[in-house]
Parts: C-alpha cells; structure tokens; sequence
C-alpha cells in the first residue's frame, strides 16, 4: 500500500479562495474583518510566522494590525495594549505570537483577550466549551487537523485515534475533537509505557511531541491515516515527527513536511477571523 496524499497546501487554497470571496462580499456591506497580531522581540521563526499571517490577511482582504514590540516590553504594557485592541471595534481577531520574553507570563496575557476575539483558540474559556462540546472558536492547527481528516472521507465514529503530545495547542485540543466526533482517543506523551503498542492498535496517529521521525513504520498500523503535526529544523532541511518515506507505505492517508498540516493553520486562522467578524 501507498499512503494517499493529505495536501494541506491545495485544501487551504480552496478555504483561503472562498474566505476572500466572502470578506469582498462583507466589504460591500461596509464590513472590513480586521486581524491584530502582536509580536514581542526578534525570534526568527516567529518573524517568519507572523509575516505568513499579515500575507495571508492582504490576500484575503483583511485589515491587518501588526504590533512589532521590543523583547524589554514589560507585561502591563502588553496587557494594555490587549485592552485597546479588545475595545477596537475594527479587530475581530487579536493573536499573541508565542513563545514570548521571559518576563511575561503567556497564561495571563491569553486569559486577558475577549474570548470571541480568541481567533487562536487558547482561550481557557473556549478550551473549556469545546471540552463541553458548545460553539467555541477553535483552536487553528486542530481545526485544520479535522478539516484534512473530514477530506478522507473515513467515518470516525468507533475509529481509534492516538494523539501523540498533550500540549494546549495541538494535543489537548485535537483529542476532545476527535472525541467529540466518535472516535475512541488516546492520548500518549513522554511519561506513556509502551507508547509503540498504543500506536500500533490506532486508525488514526497525529504525532504532535516534536521530535523527528518519532513515529516509524513498525509503530504503524497497515491502512492507518497518519497525521504529522512536527516541524523540526535539521540540516538536510524540515522533517516531521513521522518517518515519511517507510510511513507512506503503510499508511492510507498521510500528510507531509511542509505542505500538510502547516498551510492549514494559516487557512483556520484566517476563516475564525471571518466567522467573528460575520457575527459583528
């Protein structure tokens, strides 16, 4: 068998095609969706993150905010500028590019953002009504995550799903997703015994621990959909969190590094940034 390609990269185009129709749609009505991001010192990844996100904004139609602030920003500063931003009426959406300075605890300057203006999903109060399953603004990369897996066209009900990594951003997050579909979830991490054999038993794998090619061929299921969340930077250039190569030939559906799960975290961002300016 020959792993299926899960293409992060033409779904989004498709998402990002119908977000610009409809923001030039709400233009007309005279509202303009508007992203604040706000980055704290010179991290280069971050850099390059963040100008994919003000691209992504321009294409789309959006008003973009960029907030460049020196890593001394203390965190009263940035708490007050969260405030402004929460009372603009032209910003729908306000992200925190992380990882932040030292001095500033990211836990309070999340919690300080309007949750319907939490366009990155972290708020403790959206994270708290997707694990009731109510409406929330989810979170990008685990909504991309289950837009990708919707495209198999596999039903997840009954199926069992292992996330590797419980992180507030992807673990977490994608677990009570897949939950709230049907799927039977695990959720493994370093401190998990024999994490191979759980691996082994599941329909689905998003490896999410940030490791390279953790995940190989022998911890596969035969016909498995296999999701690889990791970016990781080595000299030959970015790989996963999955042995792509000997994976694929045992998988059903797989995604790549770069050009899966990446360029649909972009897609979500901007669609949630839609959705709450939508609803004004």
């Amino acid at each position: 068998m020959v792993a299926q390609i899960l293409d992060g990269k033409k779904l989004s185009a498709e998402i990002r095609a119908g977000i610009k129709e409809e923001t030039a749609a709400l233009r007309e009505k005279g509202i303009v969706p508007g992203l604040a991001v706000i980055l704290v010192g010179e991290n280069p990844a971050s850099k390059v993150y963040v100008g994919q996100k003000e691209k992504g904004c321009l294409e789309a139609g959006f008003a973009s905010f960029l907030h460049r602030l020196p890593s001394s920003t203390t965190q009263q500063e940035l708490l007050g500028l969260i405030n402004r931003l929460n009372a603009d009426a032209s910003v729908h959406g306000i992200l925190v590019q992380l990882p932040l300075p030292p001095q500033i605890d990211p836990d309070t300057l999340l919690a300080a953002i309007r949750p319907e203006k939490d366009v990155d999903g972290f708020h403790p109060v959206n994270i708290g009504r997707l694990a009731a399953g109510l409406p929330a603004c989810e979170p990008c990369t685990p909504k991309g995550i289950m837009r990708l897996l919707r495209t198999t066209g596999i039903p997840l009900p009954g199926k069992e799903a292992v996330v590797i990594g419980r992180s507030n951003i992807v673990g977490k997050p994608v677990a009570l997703m897949l939950l709230a579909e049907s799927a039977t979830v695990t959720i493994c991490h370093s401190r998990t015994n024999d994490l191979a054999d759980h691996v082994r038993r599941a329909d689905i794998v998003v490896a999410a621990i940030g490791k390279p090619r953790f995940v190989t061929a022998d911890m596969v299921k035969e016909g498995a959909v296999v999701i690889d969340v990791g970016i990781n930077r080595l000299e030959e250039g970015l790989v996963g969190d999955v042995d792509y190569a000997p994976v694929s030939e045992k998988a059903s559906w797989i995604t790549p590094v770069p050009g899966g799960v990446g360029p649909m975290t972009i897609a979500m961002l901007l669609e949630n940034t839609l959705e709450q300016a939508r609803k004004g």
